[in-house]
């Protein structure tokens, strides 16, 4: 049987350390850290190399559910994965221990909580651009180079530089290449 450790923080600003010691003092062997949004499985390389080495009898641990998973779905997909091995799943901070009933059950209750909380940051989030733009202090995303086209179709008409349409349009050499290119017939 081995215990393997799981940390994850969202950004690369956050620090690992504490999750990290955390798991080394619950026993962990092996620990694999990674910082990536928890919000989906894809790009979390650390957690599916682990995924993949687990075994019969072997235990994940993990501080807290959110940082495995921030939705119900994305839980009961590694949940199934790990049942299928015949590993377990533990958290430090929380009640949880796959191989009790109790501890499935408090699982359970915990994702639908993470899914919970992830949500309501969307609602906020959405409704603070919301605010934002009918106060007028948001304007969403900068145009892209695509929408400057015509622009720079017109400046190279006249004989200006990729250099010096990117200087003057504040956009890159290669955006303007791109719009060189997209204007050009097939």
């Amino acid at each position: 049987m081995t215990i393997y450790g799981y940390a994850r923080v969202s950004t690369t600003d956050q620090d690992l350390t504490i999750q990290e010691q955390t798991l080394a003092a619950a026993g962990c062997t092996v620990i694999r850290s990674e910082k990536v949004s928890g919000s989906s499985t894809s790009g979390r390389k650390e957690l599916q190399t682990l995924l993949a080495f687990l075994q019969r009898g072997d235990v994940l641990v993990v501080t807290r559910i959110d940082r495995l998973a921030r939705s119900i779905a994305d839980l009961q997909t590694i949940m199934m994965e790990l049942k299928a091995k015949g590993a377990a799943l533990r958290c430090t901070e929380q009640p949880v221990d796959t191989s009790t009933a109790a501890g499935k059950a408090f699982l359970d209750m915990l994702g639908v909580f993470a899914e919970f909380e992830t949500n309501l940051r969307r609602e906020r989030q959405m409704e603070g651009i919301a605010k934002a733009k009918a106060d007028g202090r948001y304007k969403g995303r900068k145009p892209t180079a695509r929408n400057q086209a015509t622009e720079v179709q017109a400046l190279m008409e006249q004989g200006m530089s990729a250099t010096e349409i990117a200087s003057r349009l504040g956009i890159s050499r290669a955006s303007v290449y791109r719009c060189k290119d997209a204007a050009e017939p097939a």
